[in-house]
């Protein structure tokens, strides 16, 4: 009983700190699902560790009737002729007046973040980030980007506070 008081307190202070602490993560102003849908080859990333080592990565979504993105993860595991790796996560856009914002279902109930925090005008690039900022990705419609637009797309991850260094390229041949 005299414990819970304070706890309580405790748990508020920390609560609210970390509601204070945490700058706001830009995102894309809007993003036009029906453009974004299609294929979309990862160029680099700061990999979760099921992906680490990923070779061909490609992402692709399709907008479903429901409102719901359905979500294919293809990758090589370890090399260009590992064996096949294939995702299926599902999208949830939580946020509709930009639909930059989503929640990635690879286990249900969970919703992993999912922000889109950048696209081109011509939806050619984009780099999807977390506002942890532990896992990003740099995504394209082509598997290979040139070297200057590359460095573009890493500078602007070092912008959403991310340490470029932890960039790793991803190996793509098609």
């Amino acid at each position: 009983m005299y414990l819970a008081r304070p706890l309580a307190a405790l748990a508020l202070t920390g609560l609210l700190s970390a509601c204070s602490s945490t700058p706001p993560f830009p995102i894309a102003r809007s993003v036009d699902l029906e453009r974004f849908m299609g294929d979309w080859y990862v160029i680099a990333s700061i990999p979760t560790p099921l992906e680490k080592g990923a070779h061909n990565a490609v992402e692709s979504y399709r907008l479903e009737p429901d409102g719901t993105i359905a979500t294919t993860f293809t990758f090589r595991e370890g090399a260009f002729d590992g064996p096949e790796k294939v995702l299926r996560p599902r999208g949830f856009v939580r946020d509709h007046a930009s639909n930059a914002v989503w929640g990635m279902q690879f286990v249900w109930p969970i919703k992993a973040e999912y922000l889109v925090a950048h696209v081109d005008p011509e939806y050619t690039e984009t780099i999807i980030a977390r506002s942890r900022r532990d896992y990003v990705w740099i995504m394209a419609r082509s598997p290979v980007l040139p070297e200057a637009g590359y460095a573009r797309l890493a500078a602007k991850v070092a912008e959403l506070g991310y340490d470029p260094g932890e960039l790793t390229r991803v190996p793509q041949r098609w």
